[in-house]
C-alpha cells in the first residue's frame, strides 16, 4: 500500500532562471502552498515536502518514500537540463515516482526532435529551420512572419514579446538577443501561426486508462493592440505585464470531430514519447484553421492556476482531485509493473 509521499518541487532557496529575477515570487509560493494543502486534504497520504535540494538524495536514500511525486519541473538545483537527473536517480534506487521517465524528458526537451517524430506520426507541425549555435548568419531563412525561440528550454525562456519577427531587421535583433542571453543554444526559426492556440491534457496511462480533458483555448483578446498574441516569458513570470494580467484561459469551442482529432494526436504522441501518468500538448492553428503541434509537456505545470487545472475544471474535476488522479495513475502503473 502506498501511503508515504515525498513531494519534490523546485528549490525555493536557489536561483531559478525560469523565474522573474531568478527568484521565487509570492505567486509561486502561493501555488506551492495550495498544492500541499490539496494533497494533505485528501487524507490518504503522509506528505513530506522537499523544496530544498541540499542533501536531497541522501535524505531519500535514508528514508525512501512509497512514491515520489515529481513536481520538480525546474530540474535538480533549479538547473533545467538536470530535470531528468531526479527520475534517473530514483530508478537506480528502485523508488517509484510520478510522471515522465528520463528518456521522455530528454526527447521532449529538444523541440526539433519533437517536431520530427510528430511529423513521422502524421501529426501536423509548423515549418521551421534549425540554426546551430555556431552557425554564421550571413543569410537568413525566407520565412516570415516567424517565431524565434531556443530549441531547448522550458517555461517560455527565450520567448519574449518580441519573439515574433516580420522582417530581416527584427529577426537579426532577436537572434542577437538570444545569442546574448542564452549563449551556446541552438535556435528554431519557426513558422508563426496566427490562429487560435489550444492545450489538451491527458491523465492516466495507455494500457490502464488514459483520460483526455476538455481542450483549453488561450484567449489573447485582452492584450493591448500591437502586442504579439503569444504565451511569452512575461506571461509566466511577470505580474506587472499585460501578458500576465490580460491573457485568459477558456474552454475551447471545438466541435466533437476537431476535439477528437486533437485527442487522437495527443494519445499517439503520449505513447510514442513514453510519457507516464499525465501530459499536456499545445497546438496552434495556421491561417487556414489547421492545428499544428507546438510543444509536448511531459511533466506539465501542476499549479492550481495552470493549464492542466483549468482543463480539469472544465471536466468538473477540482484541483485536489486532479492531483489525486495523477498519483492514482502512477500507483496503478507501479502496481501492474510489480505484479
Amino acid at each position: 500500500m502506498i501511503r508515504r509521499l515525498a513531494v519534490i518541487t523546485g528549490d525555493h532557496g536557489t536561483a531559478d532562471p525560469t523565474k522573474l529575477g531568478a527568484a521565487y515570487g509570492l505567486e509561486d509560493l502561493a501555488a506551492h502552498e495550495a498544492m500541499v494543502a490539496a494533497l494533505e486534504g485528501l487524507g490518504r497520504f503522509d506528505v513530506t515536502v522537499c523544496n530544498d535540494h541540499r542533501g536531497l538524495f541522501e535524505r531519500l536514500a535514508a528514508e525512501p518514500p512509497d512514491l515520489v511525486v515529481n513536481f520538480c519541473d525546474t530540474g535538480v538545483g533549479n538547473w533545467p537540463t538536470r530535470e531528468l537527473n531526479l527520475p534517473a536517480w530514483l530508478e537506480l534506487h528502485d523508488i517509484p515516482y510520478t510522471g515522465a521517465t528520463p528518456q521522455a524528458m530528454v526527447l521532449c526537451f529538444d523541440k526539433q526532435i519533437v517536431r520530427l517524430v510528430a511529423e513521422a506520426l502524421g501529426v501536423e507541425v509548423p515549418r521551421e529551420t534549425f540554426i546551430l549555435a555556431g552557425d554564421r548568419l550571413d543569410s537568413l531563412p525566407d520565412l516570415y512572419p516567424a517565431l524565434l525561440k531556443p530549441n531547448a528550454a522550458d517555461g517560455s525562456v527565450g520567448i519574449t514579446k518580441d519573439a515574433v519577427v516580420r522582417d530581416e531587421a527584427a529577426a537579426r535583433r532577436y537572434l542577437a538577443f538570444l545569442r546574448s542571453e542564452l549563449p551556446g543554444r541552438d535556435i528554431l526559426w519557426q513558422e508563426y501561426l496566427p490562429g487560435p492556440e489550444y492545450g489538451l491534457g491527458l491523465i492516466g496511462n495507455p494500457d490502464y486508462g488514459l483520460r483526455a480533458l476538455p481542450p483549453l483555448e488561450v484567449d489573447f483578446s485582452g492584450l493591448p493592440a500591437g502586442l504579439n498574441p503569444i504565451l511569452s516569458f512575461e506571461s509566466k513570470v511577470d505580474p506587472s505585464s499585460p501578458y500576465w494580467t490580460e491573457i485568459r484561459f477558456r474552454r475551447a469551442a471545438l466541435d466533437g470531430a476537431a476535439t477528437g482529432r486533437l485527442e487522437a494526436s495527443a494519445k499517439r504522441l503520449f505513447r510514442r514519447f513514453g510519457l507516464q501518468d499525465y501530459g499536456r500538448f499545445d497546438f496552434r492553428c495556421a491561417a487556414d484553421g489547421r492545428p499544428k503541434l507546438m510543444e509536448i509537456n511531459p511533466n506539465p505545470a501542476w499549479a492550481n492556476d495552470g493549464k492542466l487545472a483549468f482543463m480539469a475544471g472544465f471536466a468538473g474535476i477540482d484541483y485536489p482531485r486532479m492531483l489525486e488522479m495523477v498519483i492514482d495513475a502512477a500507483i496503478r502503473r507501479v502496481g501492474r509493473a510489480r505484479a
